[in-house]
This record gives structure tokens, C-alpha cells and sequence, in this order.
């Protein structure tokens, strides 16, 4: 099963057991879809999912024939349209996702739930935006901003639209303040949608506003978040140094909540300080959280990575991250079902050691790390096949080098900081294969 469904089945806490609908091979679409819309209760899909996720033809025989029930009246149940709806978007089917949770959305109307109403729209925005549809995701999030009305009283009206009629219903929430849970997530995926897409004023524009409107600390932060990701690094990192003011003071929080969160956006806040190359105050921000939190392995790692990065303090540098990996390996030690003959130490954390002994001119050392680096499969980013290469050319492996930046280059994310990298090793590349 991939790992968008298996996510958003945790997320619904669905318990998956083999009873109750048939098993994926067993029976024709038709006969499993009939079963499956006579499920109800709080774990309705059973093993539906898990036993046809992996058999992908089975998979689109069932989708393009649950398509055929949309324009039915009561040819799916909720149930089943939330199934096939997540079927769908882990087959990376995200249009008929779409039109099955559009059927959701029919069906919360006639129920009068606004809260399943809300759920299904978030959960499809959700849907969109972690598979870079970002356009889509804007679509659907304006979409439900859009099914409310001001009445001063917070509730959520919804103009719900009919499959059968073509016509839209209206109703509103007689139960509890879904408004007040549901504009600020949607307000929140629009405005990151909109920055994702390179619309980073309209983003800006759209949070003022709400600042304005609300002043709430957490729109602020949102900000902080949008001037990152539009590259306006020093803007941002007066941004989070208000919100973290603002967090240690908010009444709203109790003790725990407001250490948690001044961590976290300390910690954000020390990425911007990099980016913005402003090391020292990097620096100074995570040598404070590792006084606050001693036994966490990540700000070891961060601190050493970027001090080697930049050609500072080599010594404490690789002292940090060989703390990092004993902490984590510790750590790891400790979990109930720790597999001791499958372990391995952290590839990211291999990849800082390998860059840090790389910037001692330990280049064997440096391989050896890079390459037990890359054997980690959630690791196999471009960045750390970028140091494997770098290494590589250094000891004269060219060939190997080349092979190490091709391969980079298959794993490279859609941020800022991915591209950037794509094009410097795009450039190295180039540079190499003509030297040749």
C-alpha cells in the first residue's frame, strides 16, 4: 500500500482487519463495491483497502467502475465514496479522488454534517497540496472558504451541491463551532498553496488582512513561513522572533505548550538565520536548544552540519555529529521492537559526518560515510549525493562521481533550496563531463 493511503488511513484511525468485504481478486468490482456500501459504523473499510491498494490494475477496475456509481442516485454510500475517494489519490488518480469525495460531500449534505461536510473538503485540499497540485489545492480551499456566511454568530452555512439534481441545497452547523476549527486550517492551506505557486504577495495580502482582522500569533508565524519560502530571509526572522515573544506570553497556553512551541519556532528561526547567512546567530539559537533539550540528536546534527558547511570549528563540528548519531542510536535501542540485525544509523546524520570529514581533507573517511550515507533509502536526496560526488571527483573517481550526480539529480524535491542545489549540480556536471 503507499504511503499517502496508509497516512490518511492512520489519520482516520480506520483499523484495518480481513472481514466483511470481499478480498481483492476474489470478486468483480460490482460485487465488491455492494458490500462494501453496506458497511457502516467508526471502521467501515475493513481490509478493503490494504487487500486491493497493491494490485493496481484490480485498483483502477474498481475506481473507473465506482466512477460509473457517482452519477447514481445512491450508487455509493459515504462510506465507500471515502474509500474509493483515498483509493483513488494513492493511485494518483487525483481527479477521480475528487469526484468520489465530491459524493461525500453530497451525502454530508443530505445528513446535514457540516463536520463531515468539512472534513471532506480538507481532507481532499490536503490530498492536492501534498501532491504539488497546488493550483487545485487554491481551487478547493477558496471553494470552502467560499460555503460560509458571516452571521455573527460563527456558524458555517454550506450551499452543498446535489449529484442527482445538479442543483445546490443550503443548511448550517446546528451542532458545534466547526466554523471556528474549519476557516482557519482552510485560510492556512490557501496561503500555503498560493506561496507554492510563486504567488508569494497574494499570499502576504491575503495574511495581513487576516492580522489585521484577528492579530493571532499563529497567522503571524504563517507569515514568517511565506517571507521564507518567497526568500525574504531577514524579513522572516523578525517575524519569528515576534511570534516566539508573542507564544511565551500567550495566556491561551499552558507551560508545556508554550516550551514546545518557543522550540519549535527557535529552531525554524535558526534555519532562517542560515539561510539568510547569518551563521553566528544560527549558531547561537541551536547551541540554546541543545541547552534546553540536551537528549534531542537533530540539533547536535544541525549545529555540526552547519558549522563544517561553512569551514568553521571542524573539531567541535564532527564532535556534535558523532553525538548526534550515538544519541539517536540510543534511542533507537530503547524502542520496543528495536530490530538489532536490520539497524542502521541515520543516513542524514552519515551524510553531515561524511561532509564534515570531506572539509578535514579525510576523504576516505568522508566516502565511506557518504556511501553508507545513500544506502538509506529516506536519504537519497540530491544534496547528499551532491557530497558523495564532490568526494568522489577529489580521490579521482570521476566516473563514479558523474554517476553520483546523475543519480542526485533523480531525487530532487520541489522547494527553493532543491532547486538551487539542482542547478549547481547541473553546472558541476556539465563542467566535468567537458573536462573529460
Amino acid at each position: 500500500m503507499g504511503r499517502m493511503l496508509l497516512g490518511m488511513a492512520a489519520g482516520l484511525a480506520i483499523t484495518f482487519v480481513a472481514a466483511g468485504v470481499a478480498r481483492a481478486g476474489d470478486a468483480t468490482p460490482q460485487k465488491e463495491l455492494k458490500e462494501l456500501n453496506r458497511i457502516t459504523g467508526s471502521q467501515p473499510l475493513t481490509g478493503y483497502l490494504v487487500t486491493i491498494a497493491d494490485d493496481k490494475e484490480k485498483a483502477k477496475e474498481v475506481i473507473r467502475y465506482g466512477l460509473t456509481l457517482t452519477k447514481e442516485k445512491d450508487g455509493l454510500s459515504y462510506n465507500a465514496a471515502l474509500a474509493l475517494a483515498f483509493l483513488a489519490a494513492d493511485q494518483k488518480d487525483l481527479k477521480a479522488s475528487e469526484a468520489f469525495f465530491r459524493v461525500c460531500m453530497d451525502k454530508a449534505a443530505k445528513l446535514q454534517s457540516v463536520n463531515k461536510m468539512a472534513q471532506s473538503y480538507i481532507r481532499l485540499i490536503q490530498i492536492y497540496y501534498d501532491s504539488k497540485q497546488y493550483a487545485d489545492a487554491s481551487r478547493i480551499a477558496r471553494e470552502l472558504i467560499a460555503l460560509k456566511t458571516d452571521d455573527g454568530k460563527d456558524r458555517l452555512v454550506l450551499r452543498a451541491y446535489t449529484t442527482e439534481t445538479g442543483e445546490y441545497d443550503t443548511f448550517e452547523d446546528k451542532g458545534f463551532d466547526t466554523a471556528k476549527r474549519v476557516r482557519p486550517l482552510a485560510q492556512e492551506l490557501l496561503v500555503k498553496a498560493l506561496a507554492k505557486q510563486g504567488r508569494h504577495d497574494q499570499a502576504l495580502k491575503m495574511l495581513d488582512s487576516l492580522i489585521k482582522d484577528d492579530n493571532n500569533w499563529r497567522d503571524e508565524h504563517l507569515k514568517g513561513w511565506v517571507l521564507r519560502e518567497a526568500g525574504q530571509f531577514e524579513k522572516a526572522a523578525l517575524v519569528y522572533e515576534s511570534v516566539i515573544k508573542r507564544v511565551s506570553k500567550d495566556p491561551d497556553l499552558d507551560d508545556a505548550e508554550r516550551k514546545e512551541l518557543a522550540e519549535d519556532l527557535s529552531y525554524e528561526l535558526s534555519n532562517v538565520f542560515v539561510e539568510s547567512k547569518k551563521i553566528d546567530a544560527a549558531e547561537q539559537q541551536l547551541q540554546q536548544l541543545i541547552k534546553q533539550n540536551p537528549n534531542k540528536a537533530g540539533y547536535y546534527n544541525d549545529l555540526g552540519y552547519i558549522l563544517a558547511d561553512h569551514d568553521m570549528k571542524l573539531e567541535e563540528a564532527e564532535k556534535l555529529v558523532r553525538k548526534a548519531l550515538d544519541l539517536d542510536r540510543e534511542q533507537r535501542q530503547k524502542r520496543p521492537k528495536f530490530d538489532a540485525k536490520n539497524d542502521r544509523d541515520n543516513g542524514a546524520y552519515l551524510d553531515s559526518l561524511g561532509w564534515v570529514l570531506f572539509k578535514k581533507k579525510d576523504y576516505e573517511g568522508a566516502k565511506k560515510y557518504l556511501q553508507m550515507a545513500v544506502e538509506d533509502k529516506a536519504a537519497q536526496h540530491i544534496e547528499i549525493y551532491d557530497h558523495l560526488a564532490d568526494v568522489l571527483l577529489v580521490l579521482g573517481e570521476r566516473d563514479a562521481a558523474i554517476q553520483a550526480w546523475q543519480t542526485g539529480l533523480e531525487h530532487v524535491g520541489e522547494g527553493r533550496r532543491d532547486q538551487e542545489r539542482k542547478a549547481a549540480v547541473e553546472k558541476k556536471l556539465e563542467k566535468v563531463k567537458q573536462s573529460k
